[in-house]
């Protein structure tokens, strides 16, 4: 029986984390282990409680502690503006921004026809029904640039053409960006979303 069962099992658990191949896992958990008592005593512990409290928002698909997430429960933020966004680290990516101040919803992913993930896979009945409940105003999509994301976008848009405005994040030259680094379709999209200055 191997001595460091415990340590090569924590170090491929930790291998699978985005990120992280086994190289990395093997640092991150000796370093752990050199740093008990501040790092991997504390990890553990906030860890147990999260495996126990977590949980996915009912509302709009937010991961929180509560069944209704911050974000939802604020009335300061039941501005009529509801931006979507294919999962929980697009939400969490936008209020880092700290530029919207409405509420979200999250899909869960995108339509895909040959992984056959349709409307129904997806939390797209679920935000059809938030937006007449919530009296939405402007629907924001912030879905990737992806041939499955703007499918995505045009599938809602033409669900709820005619029942509350439908806009999307603006698409083309990053700012910082050069024009020799960047892709065909990313020029092509900057160059369609061009405006006067």
């Amino acid at each position: 029986m191997s001595s460091t069962r415990d340590i090569d099992a924590l170090i491929e658990m930790m291998a699978r984390l985005p990120g992280l191949g086994p190289r990395s896992a093997r640092r991150a958990v000796l370093h752990m282990i050199r740093k008990r008592a501040q790092i991997l005593n504390p990890l553990s512990e906030v860890m147990a409680t999260v495996a126990a409290t977590a949980r996915e928002c009912l509302n709009c698909g937010n991961i929180g502690t509560a069944d209704i997430c911050d974000i939802c429960d604020s009335e300061a933020r039941a501005n009529g503006q509801l931006c979507v966004v294919e999962d929980v680290a697009d939400l969490w990516a936008m209020e880092r921004s700290q530029v919207f101040r409405g509420r979200y919803h999250v899909l869960g992913g995108t339509l895909s026809a040959l992984d056959a993930v349709g409307p129904e896979e997806l939390r797209i009945p679920k935000l059809i029904a938030r937006v007449d409940a919530e009296g939405i105003t402007e629907l924001i999509l912030a879905l990737n640039a992806t041939v499955d994301g703007m499918t995505t976008a045009h599938y809602i848009a033409d669900q709820l053409e005619g029942r509350v405005r439908v806009t999307s994040l603006a698409q083309g030259v990053p700012v910082g960006g050069e024009l020799d680094y960047l892709d065909d379709g990313t020029i092509t999209a900057a160059m369609n979303a061009r405006k006067s200055i």
